[in-house]
């Protein structure tokens, strides 16, 4: 009877911790001039990996680090590259054309003029402006299986778009191990892999630009949340604030009037690159491309305080804080 008892007791414990949800495996990372937070469910190298392929991606796409793929590109006008660099190239230049040049990867000239890059922030002069958008046109850039060629005074800069790849790349290995509940938190770029441990949604907050509150909440489901604004980063200058988001048209920080820009869809490098786009292209122009394309949907703050979404999340998104009682206006397709 006894070992009968003791076989029971044993099967009991054995089936209890079978039931039991798998444990958080989490890490937090520096890279790409942001902390980064990882959470999966599941076994520890699944978040090792991710930490890794984070540190082999920065080498790979940083402007700044002298032998990355970029900088070599930018050094030498082209060349060999990763394939997936080269892979991420042709997909920013296809974003870069979907937005009609609001998102540009060719803008580096201009970025680092302004100081985002370096740190030593200045107001450059309308001639200095001027000669360096010369330089800027997405649409003369070439990019191959693994080579990039670019034409004469061209320098890339993928930043726009580098963490929501890097969130794609990580949801995919994190799917590849067979993780199926993760948080990958990139900065401004929010990627979910499934839902949580329990079943239930993720809730991805999105910042108010004009506080350190939270406006408003996402439930997600193997997606990404990606919010680019003003607020992010930017110096000052005799009262005026400069943004780091560059426009292409003009050479000069962003002004269309809208505070942040939230994109939400499944594909983080699309989220990533749109974020950027439409904030500088403006409310207007930003629902005018989301009703003629599918696959994102948007949470906009207007200079106002007003909150614009489109109606694909209007069941998942909850205004909190400040905005629970301001009145929310849904944007349709019809």
């Amino acid at each position: 009877m006894r070992r009968a008892a003791s076989a029971i007791l044993c099967l009991a414990l054995l089936l209890a911790l079978a039931g039991c949800a798998p444990q958080a495996q989490t890490a937090t990372v520096f890279a790409m001039d942001t902390v980064m937070e990882l959470t999966a469910y599941g076994d520890r190298e699944a978040v090792d990996g991710a930490v890794s392929l984070i540190h082999a991606l920065e080498d790979r796409l940083s402007v700044t680090a002298a032998d990355s793929d970029i900088a070599r590109v930018n050094s030498s006008g082209g060349g060999a590259v990763d394939p997936g660099t080269a892979a991420l190239l042709r997909r920013a230049l296809d974003i870069s054309a979907l937005s009609g040049g609001a998102l540009d990867v060719t803008i580096y000239p201009l970025v680092r003029a302004w100081g985002f890059t370096t740190g030593e922030y200045r107001v450059p002069g309308d001639d200095e402006i001027g000669a360096l958008l010369k330089n800027v046109n997405y649409a003369a850039v070439q990019a191959g299986e693994a080579n990039v060629s670019l034409p004469a005074g061209a320098l890339l800069d993928l930043g726009a778009v580098a963490k929501g790849w890097t969130g794609d790349q990580i949801a995919a290995l994190w799917r590849q191990v067979g993780v199926k509940s993760g948080l990958i938190n990139l900065g401004g770029n929010v990627q979910t892999v499934g839902g949580k441990p329990d079943g239930s949604d993720w809730v991805v907050g999105i910042r108010d630009p004009f506080s350190e509150d939270v406006l408003g909440a996402i439930a997600a489901r193997d997606l990404a949340v990606v919010t680019s604004g003003g607020y992010q980063r930017y110096f000052e200058r005799e009262g005026v604030r400069y943004c780091h988001i560059i426009d292409p048209r003009t050479g000069k920080p962003a002004d269309s009037g809208l505070a942040s820009v939230t994109v939400i869809g499944r594909e983080g490098v699309l989220c990533d690159g749109l974020s950027t786009a439409l904030y500088v292209m403006g409310l207007e122009d930003a629902v005018r491309l989301w009703r003629e394309n599918t696959g994102f949907d948007l949470v906009l703050v207007t200079d106002g305080g007003q909150v614009v979404i489109t109606e694909g999340i209007e069941g998942s998104f909850t205004p909190m804080g400040a905005y629970t009682d301001k009145e929310i206006k849904v944007m349709r397709r019809g």
